[in-house]
């Protein structure tokens, strides 16, 4: 199993075209766009990671299903705002005093 964040660059477009199921030109149009910003070697060469291509696979998804590439980014864009706001809320959970059932703070 390896240490790597889901989260770390590693992949060349070609590769991630390629675990997405996608033509290397599709993924310039989807960063062309707007839609992902994978990470950039020192040369230029761009570097995608595996939640990058999860997303060029839901962009794909939602493409298939009708859904123009305006409408792809503000659906992106509401997932990306809910996930956050999910951690805000999990993150004021886990700093905020316990409670006892009956609404006392616990010692």
């Amino acid at each position: 199993m390896s240490d790597r964040s889901e989260s770390t660059p590693v992949y060349s477009i070609a590769v991630a075209a390629e675990l997405a199921g996608l033509p290397q030109a599709t993924l310039r149009l989807y960063e062309k766009k707007g839609l992902l910003t994978p990470a950039r070697t020192e040369g230029g060469t761009r570097r995608y990671s595996d939640d990058e291509v999860t997303r060029l696979r839901q962009v794909a998804d939602l493409q298939k299903d009708g859904v123009n590439l305006t409408g792809i980014s503000m659906v992106l864009e509401l997932q990306d705002q809910n996930e956050a706001l999910r951690k805000q809320v999990a993150d004021a959970a886990g700093s905020a005093p316990t409670r006892s059932q009956d609404g006392a703070p616990e010692s």
